[in-house]
């Protein structure tokens, strides 16, 4: 029931900003951990930044300091803005909703995904 759209990805040059959104419908992100993931091609899925229920934040190493996840109760969305971007973040970018209000789980327990967007970092 659940849908998940992601919006905000497109292509900026080094050093730039995007602000991705991610919006739900069918239910809510409210008490759940929200995650952001990124795959880029022939590499893995990353795990960017993840949000808990109760407000808890994680970031990847490689976006500590640069990229901020943030939630919107009221508009059910969360979002995650990104500064100083590097060729490296280039990948298509996914929000998720965990089973669980912790963000201490694999990305096993992130069933619910949107589509994403994709995002290219590039001169």
């Amino acid at each position: 029931q659940l849908q998940l759209v992601e919006s905000g990805g497109g292509l900026v040059q080094p050093g730039g900003s995007l602000r991705l959104s991610c919006v739900a419908s069918g239910g809510t992100l409210v008490g759940y951990a929200i995650g952001w993931f990124r795959q880029a091609p022939g590499k893995e899925r990353e795990r960017v930044s993840c949000i808990s229920g109760s407000g808890v934040i994680k970031y990847a190493d490689s976006v500590e300091g640069r990229f901020t996840i943030s939630r919107d109760s009221a508009k059910n969305t969360v979002f995650l803005q990104m500064s100083s971007l590097k060729p490296e973040d280039t990948a298509i970018y996914y929000c998720a909703r965990a089973t669980y209000s912790t963000c201490a789980v694999t990305v096993k327990s992130f069933g619910a995904w949107g589509w994403g967007t994709p995002v290219t970092v590039s001169s």
